[in-house]
């Protein structure tokens, strides 16, 4: 099949944050006058912050643009056919030199019920933390939503919480409902739904650039929470070199780690989903639809749905997050789909294209 498509790079989106840091300028980003940077959107289609195309004859145009142009070739058929124009995901780099707000988001039927599009379900993938970090990963044990109400009220909050304390390449997938809070010390990737809303259950008190204390939404919070405790938040994996290992798989995205330092080939002619790779340590390329894109760490490439192959290269070590929304993972019209997907992903020996091995970690 033509196209005119090709593998897509984006202009990053700075936030200012009161609990940002300096992080993300050390991964080669210039976000001056910011004093620092809390959050750098990588990919995004959230209204008001599109994120813009920096390559190729669609440079300066929306995401969100070309998506109402190309349709299913940007995205694939049956996700097209499940999300329209509105790209599904939002992808983050976030620095976190300090605590963030204790805060939840909604699922889907609540966040539909307030006339929202979406709810909220992420993952946080841990590129950097440093000694001592923690994380607010759900409660400790079940909390009634009285005992929770009482412990709010009287500033005890905290004593409840389910606390982890993340190393590098710790992955934390955080379902909606799921009370959750990014501790001191930690630069990570972010891959969620495409959706902004955040419902602030507790700040410490702390007062914005303003000195202003920052809106709570206590009120909100209370039918998005998820009682139930947290054993063990983090998701347990195995580590291989030059080979696709599963990180996260839901109805809303799956992401994959690649940890590469020789050439990698891969196959997605039956996909049937756009694939982002966002790289988060090194430097790396990705190769499809006859066009080369070079990333560093904190980029990403957007790759069509239409391209059914990819090559994957670094200049030394490098890791890559592979990120799609897997039409196999939700029912569409009532039909389950997961029959019909059949990823088979390969990678060639030594950077010998003629030398295929199967990478099974994927199934």
């Amino acid at each position: 099949m033509e196209t005119t498509l090709y593998p897509l790079k984006f202009m990053p989106l700075f936030k200012n944050k009161v609990w940002g840091g300096n992080k993300i300028k050390e991964l080669g980003f210039d976000y001056d006058p910011l004093p620092n940077c809390g959050e750098m959107w990588v990919l995004s289609a959230v209204k008001d912050n599109e994120s813009i195309i920096d390559n190729g004859f669609l440079a300066d145009n929306t995401l969100n643009e070309v998506l109402e142009i190309y349709m299913d070739e940007l995205i694939g058929e049956k996700n097209y056919r499940h999300f329209g124009n509105e790209f599904p995901l939002l992808i983050k780099i976030i620095d976190a030199n300090d605590k963030l707000s204790i805060q939840v988001h909604p699922n889907d039927d609540l966040a539909h019920q307030r006339g929202l599009e979406n709810g909220k379900t992420e993952m946080w993938y841990i590129i950097e933390a440093e000694h001592g970090s923690e994380i607010v990963d759900g409660f400790q044990s079940t909390v009634t939503p009285d005992e929770y109400q009482l412990s709010l009220d009287t500033g005890h909050i905290e004593e409840l919480l389910h606390i982890d304390y993340p190393q590098n390449g710790d992955v934390f997938f955080i379902p909606a409902g799921r009370v959750h809070a990014l501790g001191k010390g930690l630069l990570l990737a972010e891959i969620q739904q495409s959706s902004d809303t955040t419902y602030r259950i507790y700040d410490y008190n702390r007062p914005d650039a303003d000195g202003k204390l920052r809106q709570l939404h206590t009120a909100e919070a209370l039918d998005a929470i998820d009682f139930s405790p947290t054993a063990d938040g983090r998701t347990h994996y195995q580590y291989k070199p030059n080979a696709t290992v599963t990180l996260a798989e839901c109805p809303y995205f799956t992401t994959n780690l690649i940890a590469l330092d020789k050439p990698m080939r891969k196959n997605f002619a039956q996909l049937d989903s756009f694939i982002i790779y966002l790289c988060t340590e090194g430097i790396a390329a990705v190769k499809t639809l006859n066009t080369i894109c070079p990333i560093h760490a904190g980029e990403c490439v957007l790759v069509p749905a239409v391209a059914e192959t990819v090559e994957l290269y670094s200049e030394g070590p490098a890791k890559l997050l592979e990120v799609y929304v897997d039409p196999a993972q939700w029912k569409e019209e009532g039909v389950n789909h997961s029959n019909d997907f059949d990823l088979m992903a390969q990678f060639i020996g030594n950077g010998n294209p003629d030398d295929y091995l199967d990478d099974l970690s994927l199934h």
